[in-house]
């Protein structure tokens, strides 16, 4: 009895596979030396068109992690234009784990006014504010 031929499964594309939902989004960025950047919001990708990729297509690239201050988008809604968040070049990425590592300094990374003045003026006034917790 003949059985009919499947096709072959595509080609496997270089680099690292990865789940985004479940490897990056709302992980804490760390530098190199332990020091915590920010938070991961979102991820930004080439350019993928209309989002429908033809057969054959390489998948689209990961370029930067986007973080900012959207807490208060998500509690009054809205959408603040895509300018106002800062972006971490991928290439920055030393490691993924529990956090996602950087292979640079805090100073090297975009920090958004926000953030860095909620650190000076609010975080450091607190408690255990000053140091990452051991």
């Amino acid at each position: 009895m003949n059985m009919p031929q499947l096709p072959m499964p595509p080609a496997r594309p270089e680099g690292r596979l990865l789940d985004v939902r479940l490897s990056l989004l709302d992980r804490q960025v760390l530098d190199v030396g332990d020091e915590p950047v920010g938070v991961v919001d979102d991820v930004e990708f080439d350019d993928a068109g209309d989002g429908v990729l033809a057969p054959g297509t390489p998948p689209p690239q990961l370029r930067n992690l986007v973080h900012g201050p959207i807490l208060l988008e998500r509690i009054f809604g809205g959408r603040r234009p895509r300018a106002h968040f800062d972006r971490i070049p991928w290439s920055a990425v030393a490691e993924l784990g529990s956090a996602v590592r950087l292979a640079v300094e805090a100073s090297a990374v975009p920090v958004g006014w926000l953030e860095g003045w909620l650190a000076t003026n609010v975080i450091r006034r607190i408690p255990g504010g000053r140091h990452v917790p051991r």
